[in-house]
């Protein structure tokens, strides 16, 4: 097992491009089971679970290769099944569930496993699809899903899903008729996958606000499609030049999906300056706390809650974070805490009073945004941090460590010892 030694206490300068989006690709590479004709994704992120989804892939009978940048998909002789040693591994494998339906009619896909950060149910997915004429059974740990031809349905989510927003999205593009979604998801990475499908020949109106139209059609056609620019990437690249009171240029950085992020950093005091060359993140001065809710886009986003507390803990004066998408999403507080932040849970509630130094220290990550909190503040602590269980980091963050010792950090990767 691998884990990351940061030496801290550096202010990070330079330039550092942005990646795409791992939570646009992963749904769009699904999309690619819609399709008839090859077609081929560039701007795709060379991280663990893009892999885990093109070997989804090939097992679906939808073969794909995968190399600088480019995914490859070719027409294919399609297979339902989609095996719990790989469903298990990635929560967002159930994302194939509308696309095989929507060209085989039938599905069957291992029920996705327990998550870290909190419940994230697949049942919004199975009653919206049921009102466009699928039948569900549960049988030994599989999700059976089977319809002659899917409808056309008026669908009104509960609550907002942006995993069910996706997966209705691509289930409509080939269904029978108009099917509208209200209390849709309006993520960036939403609007991505419905730009794709319109590159295809799906026709999508509404995408970007909570209520989507989508007129199905006999078929999709390929096309060669950029992935976005990942937006928690670059909030997390900005804080990084905060907390280190660094000064980075960041390329490529879609600084329109950030405009949550980017108030709250600039109410704390970091300069944030839209340039020719992309968005420059520069702060010498002190920083003041803030107070920020997690809400679903376009509020303050909950994959940037954990990478923010680590900024608040060396800001002056008392924030507070609240956290209302997910129930366990502040198992990285005790980890700060051991590098000596001040953070106080009361529920879903995490209370922290600034102004402290960081000391480095052996840590733990929990999942993939806890992670990147934990190598933030390494990077302003003084002395030297440990930050293990990396394999978190590594299914959002392409070799991070790659792209921040080039402007200043000290951050070497090794393997565990084991005792």
């Amino acid at each position: 097992m691998e884990k990351l030694v940061i030496n801290g206490g550096t202010p990070l300068k330079g330039t550092i491009r942005i990646s795409g989006a791992k939570n646009a690709a992963l749904p769009i590479l699904m999309g690619s089971i819609l399709l008839d004709e090859p077609t081929t994704f560039t701007n795709v992120p060379n991280l663990k679970d893009i892999r885990t989804t093109i070997k989804l892939l090939e097992i679906l009978g939808c073969p794909a290769s995968f190399e600088n940048g480019e995914v490859r998909t070719r027409p294919c002789e399609l297979m339902p099944e989609a095996p719990y040693d790989l469903v298990k591994t990635m929560r967002a494998s159930v994302l194939c569930l509308g696309p095989l339906l929507a060209r085989l009619g039938y599905a069957k896909v291992a029920y996705p496993g327990g998550c870290a950060i909190g419940a994230r149910p697949v049942n919004l997915h199975l009653s919206a699809l049921e009102k466009m004429g699928v039948t569900f059974d549960l049988d030994s740990g599989y999700i059976i899903g089977k319809v002659d031809r899917l409808k056309g349905a008026r669908i009104v989510f509960e609550k907002v899903t942006v995993g069910g927003t996706e997966n209705l999205l691509m289930a409509a593009s080939l269904a029978e008729g108009e099917t509208v979604l209200e209390n849709a998801a309006r993520e960036p990475e939403v609007v991505d996958l419905a730009n794709f499908l319109i590159s295809c020949g799906a026709k999508i109106e509404g995408h970007g606000t909570s209520v989507i139209r989508i007129q199905g059609v006999p078929r999709l056609h390929g096309c060669e499609y950029p992935i976005m620019a990942d937006r928690i990437e670059a909030g997390t690249f900005m804080i990084a030049a905060a907390i280190t009171k660094g000064d980075l240029l960041l390329e490529h950085c879609p600084h329109e999906a950030l405009d949550a992020v980017i108030s709250k950093l600039r109410d704390m005091g970091v300069d944030i300056t839209i340039e020719e060359g992309g968005v420059r993140v520069r702060h010498s001065g002190k920083l003041e706390s803030v107070d920020i809710t997690t809400q679903p886009y376009p509020g303050f986003p909950t994959d940037m809650q954990a990478q923010f507390m680590a900024l608040m803990c060396v800001a002056d004066g008392a924030g507070m974070v609240e956290e209302t998408i997910f129930e366990n999403r502040f198992m990285h507080v005790l980890e700060l805490v051991r590098m000596g932040a001040d953070v106080r849970l009361v529920g879903r509630t995490a209370r922290i009073h600034g102004g402290r130094k960081l000391t480095g220290a052996p840590v733990m990550a929990s999942d993939l945004r806890a992670s990147a909190s934990l190598v933030l503040a390494g990077l302003a602590a003084q002395g030297e941090t440990h930050v293990q269980r990396i394999y978190h980091l590594d299914r959002g963050y392409e070799r991070i460590e790659e792209k921040l010792n080039p402007v200043g950090a000290n951050i070497v990767r090794m393997q565990e010892i084991e005792e």
